[in-house]
């Protein structure tokens, strides 16, 4: 099977080929535009591409695709919020992804965003490299002891509970489908989490009913001195209204390693919010704000489980099993 491998870095590059001699019959060719209208095009010729969770992989590209011969899509992502299923399923293109690679590599960065945005570590550098010792605006808060609000409970959200635990704090969740295995974990009301949690991460979806959850009417319920993490989503926050709560004081710390401006897909029924100037930049204006490059996922465990699933799937495709939990159904 020839693959076509879109928005391709070298970690990318390197961590498939060094798996690709396991998998004779597959050749992959990089590629490193990312995937949308435009790039389409070169897919005729192949007969699988390889997009990120970055890619636009909407209804038009769906189009070039089959156009094209495509017949499967492969997500090296767990995410595909970002992807016209419905559209890929009507013309026959499978689309199949990772759901789980390396969810402690996301879960440990987020306690990282977490503990370096509290105590100011990022602050800390800079003075330190400027021959600054002044402890001035560095001071932080323990998390023993304090509540930690987990929202969304899979994989991931499952990992960061663990790792909260470890802390010593308390640690409550909010999701639909509760996770049986988290025995320590108190379920509740987002309400409730929102009220009373001292530290709140993200680690749910981007759907319809997720789209910008943290926004002025929740932001208004959360303690002051709340320290926010994202990790998901960056649609998941509205960015204008987190801003307005930064500036109100509301949050002691914020550690972003999603934003909107990474252009995720906008449903088709909401208001299409027109982005002001940079919002990312505004953000990077906030002593208490840390953010980073969408770098959760990259660790050597996880790139290694992400290109031996993506492969894996090319083999499963071959072999006719594609109902299975790596495929993406509308």
């Amino acid at each position: 099977m020839r693959i076509l491998f879109y928005d391709t870095k070298n970690y990318d590059k390197a961590s498939f080929d060094a798996q690709l001699e396991k998998y004779s019959n597959i050749t992959i060719e990089y590629l490193e535009s990312d995937l949308s209208p435009r790039s389409a095009v070169y897919s005729k010729g192949y007969d699988a591409v390889c997009a990120f969770v970055s890619s636009d992989v909407g209804t038009d590209v769906i189009r070039i695709l089959h156009r094209n011969g495509i017949k499967l899509i492969l997500m090296r992502c767990a995410g595909f919020n970002n992807v016209d299923v419905n559209e890929a399923e009507k013309l026959g293109i499978v689309v199949m992804r990772v759901p789980g690679y390396s969810p402690e590599a996301v879960a440990e960065h987020a306690m990282a965003l977490a503990l370096a945005a509290n105590r100011k570590i990022h602050k800390a550098y800079i003075k330190v490299r400027e021959n600054n010792f002044s402890l001035q605006g560095l001071t932080g808060v323990n998390f023993y002891g304090k509540t930690a609000g987990i929202i969304g409970t899979g994989k991931i959200g499952a990992a960061m509970c663990r790792i909260c635990r470890g802390f010593g704090m308390k640690v409550i969740a909010y999701d639909k489908y509760p996770n049986n295995s988290l025995d320590f974990v108190k379920y509740v009301q987002l309400e409730e989490l929102l009220k009373t949690s001292d530290l709140i991460s993200l680690h749910c979806p981007l759907l319809q009913d997720t789209y910008h959850l943290i926004c002025e009417r929740t932001i208004d319920k959360m303690k002051t001195g709340v320290i926010l993490v994202n990790t998901s989503r960056g649609a998941l926050v509205k960015t204008d209204d987190l801003i307005r709560g930064i500036r109100d004081k509301k949050f002691l710390a914020v550690g972003l390693d999603v934003y909107e401006e990474e252009g995720e897909y906008v449903f088709e029924n909401m208001e299409d919010d027109i982005m002001q100037h940079s919002v990312t930049a505004r953000l990077l204006s906030f002593p208490n704000v840390i953010v980073t490059s969408h770098q959760g996922f990259l660790t050597v465990e996880a790139l290694e489980a992400i290109s031996v699933t993506t492969l894996d799937n090319v083999m499963r495709f071959e072999q006719g099993d594609v109902d299975n939990e790596y495929r993406v159904r509308g």
